[in-house]
């Protein structure tokens, strides 16, 4: 019997309740808080508590951190109930591994990057988030890359594809890809941080019908 693989969706860059709800009720898997200031779309941990309260079973919530210190993200730790952690900065393998909790580590898809070596090198990671590359950013650019980087590791490796993901453009992502999830922020969004429950609901229903 042919097996069929459902992909994950994530959406990132929660920053109201509202937009958790309509997420979870669209079908999205995980939500994505961001504990980054540099980042438009950050939250404090009074809105992530918020959020994570009015969050339904069987919804994950994950908290994205890029080049956080090992105080900072045990302070959000200590106040915010987080089922996945998100690095998405240049954290090292021995820092993402030592607070105990499953996490996901972001790959800026930069030229030359070698996804073998740090598939190996984030041996103890859940899987690789693959993003596009922004010398200025990190993530939430809805900037895209070349997706048939991603396809090697994919069938060995649960890859996630982020970057510039629509509901125009994720059914062919996934089709070039392979990925065990996407993820999305930029791409349905009315303005940063906003995000618009027709778009969550048509990003997914894309991602549903391939």
């Amino acid at each position: 019997m042919q097996q069929t693989h459902r992909t994950r969706v994530k959406i990132c860059g929660i920053t109201r309740v509202e937009d958790a709800l309509s997420a979870a009720q669209a079908g999205a898997d995980a939500i994505g808080l961001v504990f980054y200031a540099g980042s438009k779309r950050a939250v404090t941990a009074l809105q992530a508590q918020a959020i994570v309260k009015a969050v339904p079973p069987f919804v994950t919530v994950v908290g994205l951190f890029v080049n956080a210190s090992s105080t900072e993200v045990e302070k959000v730790l200590s106040e915010v109930q987080l089922d996945l952690l998100q690095f998405h900065g240049d954290e090292s393998a021995a820092f993402c591994s030592s607070f105990g909790r499953a996490f996901i580590k972001a790959v800026r898809m930069k030229a030359g990057v070698d996804l073998d070596a740090v598939s190996q090198s984030y041996d103890q990671a859940k899987g690789l988030l693959l993003d596009a590359w922004d010398a200025n950013s990190f993530g939430g650019t809805g900037l895209t890359f070349d997706w048939q980087k991603a396809r090697p590791v994919a069938g060995r490796s649960r890859i996630m594809l982020a970057g510039g993901l629509t509901p125009a453009n994720v059914a062919e992502a996934i089709s070039t890809a392979r990925p065990w999830a996407v993820d999305t922020s930029s791409g349905v969004e009315l303005s940063p941080g906003i995000k618009s429950a027709a778009l969550m609901q048509s990003f997914i229903s894309e991602v549903q019908r391939v």
